[in-house]
């Protein structure tokens, strides 16, 4: 604890706070332009060891991915829960609203652990726990689905190479 303050205090710093941020990141990064959320930028790039065995095998996203609510909605963001069309477009605006559902959930847990500055150890490290929990399994789910629309793209783009081929050839 570097900011020492009456136990009410930090109470009601973190009750109200903690929501708080949720909320209030959810929000502001539905409101930043798409363009911030380059898929191809060095945040949101697959990682090396990145693959369904990682998503599907280890953590078993499949397993409890509806159980996570969809905030941006509530913000009139693009709602991730559903794909709600095939067409490309579309699903390349969904690659770049993961990135930004992957970002609000990175920023969430750095100003979550953030609290750390006025609340007393040993409930100071409750906070990067709790910060770890409630975002990792959202950050997870927003690489798994990029990874699964950004096959499906490829594999269509590699469909009409395919289909330009075969009708030139004719």
């Amino acid at each position: 604890m570097w900011l020492e303050l009456p136990s009410g205090w930090v109470v009601l710093l973190n009750v109200v706070g903690i929501p708080a941020a949720h909320l209030g990141l959810s929000w502001f990064f539905t409101r930043l332009p798409a363009g911030c959320f380059r898929p191809t930028g060095r945040w949101f790039r697959r990682w090396p060891l990145e693959g369904p065995w990682l998503y599907d095998g280890l953590f078993r996203v499949k397993a409890w991915k509806e159980a996570l609510p969809d905030a941006a909605g509530w913000f009139g963001g693009f709602s991730k829960g559903r794909i709600r069309g095939r067409d490309s477009e579309y699903l390349r605006r969904f690659v770049i609203e993961t990135c930004r559902s992957e970002a609000a959930h990175w920023a969430q847990w750095i100003a979550i652990c953030g609290f750390m500055i006025w609340t007393p150890s040993p409930w100071a490290w409750v906070l990067p726990v709790y910060a770890a929990l409630s975002n990792l399994p959202c950050i997870l789910l927003q690489r798994r689905n990029r990874r699964c629309l950004e096959e499906l793209l490829g594999r269509r783009r590699t469909q009409k190479t395919r289909g330009t081929l075969r009708s030139r050839g004719s």
